[in-house]
């Protein structure tokens, strides 16, 4: 349970960081960053996980990218289910996807989860 609550705190501040770094993604909160760190887990265990399984010969061929564009649209998605968490463009989620994923790397190395 402690590795539950540590990974959704990780991934509410790094998206509180990626909305400090990127123009057009916007967090308007810690709070607004909790609940959208769990829609975005929510939504990327299910609808992500399905259109990962599809696009995995396209995943493949582009040595991973397309992940992020899958993710981006993941955060996209997010963005138009919540207030208080604001992505304006798709350029604005694919950045925001690939600094998200960064620095969640970065926490979860310093802190030790994996």
């Amino acid at each position: 349970m402690a590795y539950l609550i540590i990974s959704w705190l990780i991934s509410a501040v790094s998206l509180l960081i990626v909305g400090q770094i990127i123009p057009g993604f916007e967090v308007v909160s810690f709070g607004s960053a909790l609940i959208a760190a769990i829609v975005i887990g929510l939504i990327n265990a299910t609808v992500g996980f399905f259109l990962k399984i599809i696009t995995l010969p396209i995943s493949v061929l582009t040595f991973g990218v397309f992940l992020l564009v899958i993710n981006a649209l993941m955060l996209m998605l997010a963005s138009s289910l919540l207030s208080g968490f604001t992505v304006t463009g798709f350029w604005a989620a694919f950045f925001g996807a690939v600094v998200l994923a960064i620095v969640n790397m970065v926490f979860r190395s310093i802190i030790g989860t994996d």
